[in-house]
């Protein structure tokens, strides 16, 4: 655990199970924990607490399926910028673009790297070209469309 970057954070071996347990299902309750682990349901309130303060946990947040709320196209967007010094300004336009899920500033080829969801490719082409596009300091974008997710999860920790 040594290479762990969380030692530093003062972060012991119950905080991992506890953070395990919540990663695979946010909604399981304190005394269920506590009995798995042979704790206090106070205890993991109190490491809750404190891994919340240290900013280790972000938040806790419900996890929807775009496709069955009507968004069956994902894609990715690589964006090219005609400065980086317009990156700050540009992000702060492209936030207001619901459909924009993800944003990365990266290094490489593009300047920004985006994940999108639409309803349909008409959705799609109206979001590239009528706000993507719009964008102060956007030179151009790459598209690539998701045929399928194959993997999606949170690091492991144990």
């Amino acid at each position: 655990m040594s290479h762990r970057k969380a030692q530093n954070l003062e972060i012991d071996n119950l905080d991992i199970q506890i953070l395990s347990i919540l990663m695979k299902n946010a909604t399981t309750p304190y005394t269920e924990i506590a009995k798995e682990l042979i704790v206090s349901g106070g205890t993991i309130h109190v490491r809750m607490k404190k891994l919340e303060e240290m900013g280790v946990i972000k938040g806790a947040s419900l996890e929807v399926d775009p496709q069955k709320l009507g968004y069956d196209i994902t894609a990715f967007l690589g964006i090219y910028l005609e400065k980086g010094s317009q990156y700050n300004e540009a992000v702060k336009q492209l936030k207001t673009i619901k459909e924009i899920v993800e944003l990365h500033y990266t290094t490489g080829e593009w300047s920004i790297f985006a994940k999108i969801v639409c309803h349909d490719t008409t959705h799609l082409r109206e979001v590239l070209n009528e706000q993507i596009q719009g964008v102060r300091g956007i030179q151009r974008t790459e598209t690539f469309i998701s045929l399928e997710e194959s993997i999606r999860r949170q690091i492991t920790l144990e």
